[in-house]
């Protein structure tokens, strides 16, 4: 588990020093705040520490993360992700643990991370990061696109994600995850299901009726994907879920049972970053964190600055809220 994240001038984001995380942690902020680049750069350090020295791995951790930062930031040189006007780019990530794992890099920086220093320890798990559109549909592409031709297109998260769907097959399931995977299932009407012959999934509800999966909606897939990653034995507990506009194409009743979702998933001991534009989510989780007493911090971009937080505690003043108080004011004055 992750605790604390530290980062300076990178990309949009001039400073962040956000501690004492939890098991779920927020971050809501307008567009080209900083949200998404944050997201990606918790994803990038993650997700090295998980490659590195893993079965044939041979490479550095330098090279991993820079690998990793080129293919999920779809820049070069990645010096490019330093904030304009800036000099040096730092990112700093501490576990439960108290293992560091620490890098920098200025703006001549073309494809080597110049400074990485990294006690993290190694665990056999997988993290996964669930952006705003669906790629159940373009699954054999984004491989394709990567394994053949290795040009920008599909970043990182997508990749990755990709590689991860695999089907859940007939062996022990996870017992933590068990009600998860069951409340999903019930609240979407179904699960994913992968035709062997055709090499392409599909949707079978609970009548076992089947539907191809470009006529499923988009929200439903985002649902299935969770179940499907906690069913093939991909998730794990002490993974991390990193979900990017976690509001995206659900309707606000199934964005309510979805936090209900990611809560118990993260007392199973998954942890859980997410980004959204949505007072539904924001609610919801606040009432949540009251409900169950639990610790659910939160950081709000602004322009210029970021605000840190915890709905335990108190709602943060964000433009969303800001923003929905002025059209129930509107909506008065009628």
């Amino acid at each position: 588990m992750i605790t604390s994240v530290s980062i300076s001038n990178y990309g949009p984001i001039s400073s962040l020093e956000w501690k004492n995380l939890g098991k779920v942690n927020l971050i809501i902020g307008p567009n080209q705040s900083g949200k998404t680049f944050l997201l990606k750069s918790i994803y990038s350090a993650i997700k090295t520490t998980e490659q590195y020295k893993r079965g044939k791995e041979i490479r550095s951790e330098k090279e991993i993360l820079t690998d990793k930062l080129y293919w999920t930031f779809q820049t070069q040189p990645i010096g490019n992700l330093v904030k304009k006007g800036s000099n040096l780019l730092s990112y700093k990530m501490i576990s439960k643990e108290g293992d560091v794992f620490s890098y920098s890099f200025g703006t001549s920086a073309t494809k080597t991370v110049s400074n990485l220093d990294s006690s993290l320890s190694r665990k056999n798990i997988n993290s996964v990061f669930i952006p705003a559109k669906e790629i159940l549909s373009l699954q054999e592409i984004i491989l394709d696109s990567r394994n053949r031709y290795s040009e920008f297109g599909f970043e990182d998260t997508y990749f990755d994600l990709a590689k991860a769907l695999v089907p859940t097959g007939k062996g022990r399931n996870y017992k933590e995850f068990s009600a998860a995977r069951q409340s999903i299932i019930s609240v979407i009407g179904g699960k994913l299901d992968y035709d062997e012959n055709r090499k392409e999934w599909r949707f079978k509800d609970k009548k076992n009726r089947i539907y191809e999966i470009s006529l499923t909606s988009e929200g439903i897939k985002k649902l299935s994907i969770i179940e499907l990653l906690l069913g093939n034995h991909y998730l794990s507990r002490d993974s991390i879920i990193l979900i990017d506009e976690v509001e995206a194409n659900l309707h606000p009743s199934l964005i309510s049972r979805f936090m209900e979702i990611i809560l118990d998933i993260s007392k199973a001991g998954v942890q859980f970053f997410l980004t959204t534009h949505s007072y539904f989510v924001i609610k919801k989780l606040y009432i949540l964190a009251h409900k169950n007493k639990v610790s659910i911090p939160v950081v709000s971009f602004d322009v210029d600055s970021a605000t840190i937080g915890d709905l335990n505690k108190q709602m943060p003043k964000n433009a969303i809220i800001d923003e929905s108080i002025s059209l129930y004011k509107e909506e008065v004055s009628l």
